[in-house]
């Protein structure tokens, strides 16, 4: 498989499944009605880990803009390759989203709350401050970003048959399908604890390719797709996702 069928597969997933939840509880006659806060989170933190973990080993599972962009900064990923990926995750992160309204439809149909229609696409304030929503999506990308940067593959001691010692060298492993389950309890540490102003979009696919899908589908009774505080969870996370990149390349 080609990397950026990847980036589109593993960011179609992402949505898919993350929007999926929102759908789940906050529209109307769902199972999952009403479930919380906690539900929400749980379940992005999960669809990172399943969007990577099936991914990964072909794209490197970025799944995010603001961490393409900081792994460039940091020279961990060829600038020439960065344009290619963000473009598949835009695409992945807008069919992703028009998979959910295919399975919610009837749903998404039973809600007469249009700002919940648009809250299981994207991400609104919950207070309304566009500085400091600004600032606290940079935030909570700045952690990701950073600690996917920090983390290190293990590595095994293998000291061939029949020799020496000395001749041991440090191999590295990978993680495995493992690779991603940090990164998905990442995802739910910050949206339990930094969610709570801007509902944590910390990646402009998932945000911004929701918000055109949510543009494009025909639900009745929706409502305007709030252009206004779209540049926020685009613009935040690019400066949160580069910012940590330059501290790591000053400090690690």
């Amino acid at each position: 498989m080609h990397p950026l069928l990847g980036e589109f597969i593993g960011t179609l997933l992402l949505v898919m499944l993350g929007d999926s939840v929102v759908a789940n509880v906050a529209l109307p006659l769902t199972k999952g009605n009403n479930g919380g806060w906690i539900v929400i989170t749980m379940g992005w933190g999960l669809a990172v880990f399943v969007a990577a973990w099936c991914v990964g080993p072909v794209s490197g599972a970025h799944l995010n803009p603001a961490v393409t962009l900081g792994l460039a900064t940091a020279g961990e990923f060829a600038w020439a390759q960065a344009p290619g990926y963000i473009a598949a995750q835009m695409l992945g992160g807008v069919a992703g989203a028009m998979l959910v309204y295919a399975m919610y439809r009837d749903h998404f149909h039973a809600c007469d709350d249009p700002d919940t229609i648009l809250g299981v696409f994207c991400n609104a304030p919950a207070i309304s401050s566009p500085l400091r929503n600004l600032f606290t999506e940079a935030v909570g990308t700045a952690v990701l970003v950073l600690a996917i940067l920090v983390v290190a593959d293990p590595e095994i001691a293998v000291t061939p048959f029949g020799e020496a010692a000395d001749q041991t060298a440090r191999t590295p492993i990978g993680m495995g399908t493992l690779g991603a389950l940090p990164v998905g309890l990442l995802v739910v540490t910050i949206g339990l604890c930094l969610g709570g102003p801007t509902g944590y979009a910390i990646n402009p696919a998932r945000d911004l390719g929701p918000r055109i899908a949510h543009a494009l589908l025909p639900i009745p009774g929706k409502r305007d797709n709030n252009w206004s505080y779209s540049w926020i969870p685009v613009v935040g996370p690019v400066v949160g996702g580069v910012g940590a990149a330059l501290a790591y390349v000053l400090l690690w």
